[in-house]
């Protein structure tokens, strides 16, 4: 396929992608139970907890109790979702999800929105651009990085089936939704091949997929022949498809909502150094936080955007 004949169906949050997915998941699982620290709105759980009222708890604004009521859940035979903002469902309860989850390897789902850059205006201490990398390097921990609305409910429902602790990161604003409707494109670990080619191989996650198909066809347009790979399971890493892509190409490019260091760039990193070291280019944040601001704006103002991902493609390509 070529990246051009990839169609945008409309424009949906992510988020929402959640809370459809997780009602539907309801109705076919009724051990699965959902658990908010006071955000039941912004995940979309209105029809959840209609249907449902007795598998809803309400935390309030106590996370790291959240998490410990959880793990307690579990032990009963339950699969809780637990529902925060990125920065709290892993800064500010790092240690219960440590000790209670996955040291115990208890069958929690962190389920996170309002990840990245594209939070928004609600700024820096908001907008956690470390998550990936914290919750990766936990022992047994499998994380899971969405693309889009269609793409977050299928991993909404699929990681139910999963057992053991998962990190599911997902954002807030209204983005590009274009994978398949009914999820079949999406498989927890295996990565999605968005466009086969021979000149520069281009990983991304989450929101930045839309982005690195935007500069993808630029490049195309160019002449130039791209692999996009959407790496939606960060941890375990579909690190085949990963060797496989650059030992056609010859050199890479990471796209990220997150920090380069510790994200999907160093996975892919740590592939290719100890199977087939390639020029990378990485797209991410640089050591630093965000600020206030709109979604796009900011995309643009940390090196995020599409003119950067080409860029770093032709200096990649230059490097071979």
């Amino acid at each position: 396929m070529k990246l051009k004949d990839i169609q945008v169906l409309n424009e949906k949050e992510t988020r929402g992608g959640f809370g459809e997915g997780i009602h539907e998941l309801a109705k076919e699982n009724e051990q699965v139970v959902v658990l908010t620290a006071d955000l039941a709105g912004s995940f979309k759980l209105g029809p959840f907890i209609k249907d449902f009222p007795n598998r809803f708890i309400q935390c309030g604004i106590a996370e790291a109790n959240m998490i410990g009521i959880a793990a307690g859940l579990t032990i009963g035979g339950k699969i809780p979702y637990t529902t925060t903002f990125a920065n709290f469902s892993t800064g500010r309860v790092y240690d219960q999800i440590r000790q209670s989850v996955a040291y115990s390897d208890k069958n929690v789902k962190i389920c996170a929105s309002h990840a990245g850059l594209t939070l928004g205006e609600d700024g820096a201490t908001h907008q956690i651009l470390e998550d990936i990398g914290l919750m990766k390097m936990l022992p047994g921990m499998t994380v899971v990085v969405p693309c889009d609305f269609n793409q977050t409910k299928a991993a909404t429902k699929a990681i139910a089936n999963l057992h053991g602790p998962v990190y599911l990161r997902f954002g807030r604003p209204k983005w590009p939704n274009f994978t398949k409707e009914d999820g079949s494109d999406f498989v927890i670990g295996k990565a999605q091949k968005m466009s086969e080619g021979t000149d520069i191989s281009i990983f991304a996650c989450g929101h930045m997929v839309w982005k690195a198909i935007e500069a993808g066809r630029i490049l195309e347009e160019k002449g130039i022949s791209v692999e996009l790979i959407n790496i939606h399971t960060i941890k375990p890493l579909d690190e085949a498809a990963i060797i496989a892509s650059i030992s056609k190409t010859k050199c890479a490019v990471t796209v990220e909502e997150h920090n380069i260091i510790g994200g999907l760039g160093d996975a892919v990193a740590q592939v290719a150094a100890r199977n087939c070291p390639v020029p990378i280019e990485y797209i991410g944040t640089n050591d630093t936080f965000g600020e206030s601001g709109k979604p796009n704006e900011l995309l643009a103002k940390y090196g995020l955007d599409t003119p950067f991902i080409v860029a770093a493609a032709e200096k990649a390509m230059s490097r071979k």
